[in-house]
């Protein structure tokens, strides 16, 4: 039986760990032809292999491939025909494939990042309780967040004190105790409340679309109503897909029931809130934000929430791990028959 994988330069700009990972994984069960073409090889994925008609396990990770060249293909079992992202076969190919009862692998597009990004969410969540990356941009240039005093070193109740390096005007301290209420309790979501219960956060989720057992895997208590979610809550973190039923799921109206002070953490799609009413209450230092997920990306370099003492900000990259990379292919190569 022959094995081949095929990946081009545009799979590896987006996984660049995945396909050789993959290889691995399928080299233990046996020996396999692997081809990654140089950039600008256009060529269709039968004029790549050599000796087709013996090919039975074919991967083919964004290469083109053609209804001719399958024909050649005649003793393939077994097959994925993946892009960056999504599928990519063609009706034809897809009915070639069907008609010889071929088995045509698609990736399930969920689950391989999940730890990566609540993880990420978890740090960002503690950056903005903290002030972390601020206090870590201010050392670059100044010694006196070394050994912070109040002004005149004067002390004065209820600001910051010497060393202190929090915002009380926003939630800010521990995780342990404060009210986490999370939009969500699917992949990444029931992660990132299990993390924070772990701390001892009070937390509580509303997602009308999950099944009880999501609450208990999660270690939150289920909330049935958003307004009543957003009402008390300290960390307010909206952790949905973005899709068409959950785009503005969070309206207007919602953000501005969130209390003063209260911190927000976005890290899986920005547009499943009303984005305006958020940027609105956070430049009016109502709320603060850590964010991974922006209205608009990249933010331009002059927009006002870059830099601001209440904003922790990175550029969409909370799935991007090498552990990510490799769960994609594991996705896919799980689902070819054991050897």
């Amino acid at each position: 039986m022959k094995s081949v994988i095929v990946v081009s330069p545009s799979f590896d700009c987006v996984w660049p760990f995945a396909a050789d990972h993959f290889h691995a994984l399928w080299r233990d069960q046996g020996e396999v032809e692997f081809v990654r073409l140089v950039d600008g090889d256009e060529r269709p994925v039968g004029e790549i292999v050599a000796e087709a008609g013996s090919v039975e396990r074919l991967a083919c990770l964004s290469v083109r491939v053609t209804s001719a060249c399958l024909e050649g293909f005649t003793a393939l079992k077994e097959a994925t025909f993946q892009g960056s992202y999504g599928s990519q076969i063609d009706e034809a190919c897809g009915a070639l494939l069907d008609a010889r009862e071929i088995a045509v692998y698609r990736h399930p597009s969920e689950g391989f990042w999940g730890q990566s990004v609540s993880e990420f969410g978890l740090a960002l969540t503690l950056c903005g309780l903290r002030r972390i990356p601020q206090l870590h941009h201010a050392i670059l240039t100044d010694l006196q967040p070394w050994d912070y005093n109040p002004p005149g070193g004067r002390g004065l109740p209820g600001v910051r004190g010497h060393q202190f390096g929090d915002d009380a005007s926003f939630t800010s301290g521990t995780l342990q105790g404060k009210r986490v209420r999370i939009v969500g309790a699917g992949n990444i979501a029931s992660r990132y409340a299990s993390f924070a219960s772990s701390l001892e956060a009070d937390v509580a989720a509303w997602d009308p679309f999950a099944s009880e057992p999501c609450f208990h895997r999660a270690g939150a208590r289920r909330e049935y109503y958003l307004e009543r979610l957003v009402a008390d809550a300290e960390i307010f973190v909206p952790m949905v897909p973005l899709t068409e039923s959950t785009e503005g799921l969070v309206r207007a109206e919602h953000i501005d029931m969130l209390p003063t002070g209260c911190l927000v953490v976005m890290v899986t799609r920005a547009k499943i809130c009303d984005t305006e009413a958020i940027r609105r209450r956070v430049l009016a230092d109502e709320l603060s934000l850590a964010a991974d997920v922006w209205d608009v990306e990249p933010l331009p370099l002059d927009d006002p929430l870059l830099g601001r003492h209440n904003v922790v900000h990175t550029p969409h990259n909370a799935g991007r791990t090498i552990d990510a990379n490799r769960l994609w292919a594991e996705k896919l190569v799980m689902q070819f028959r054991p050897r």
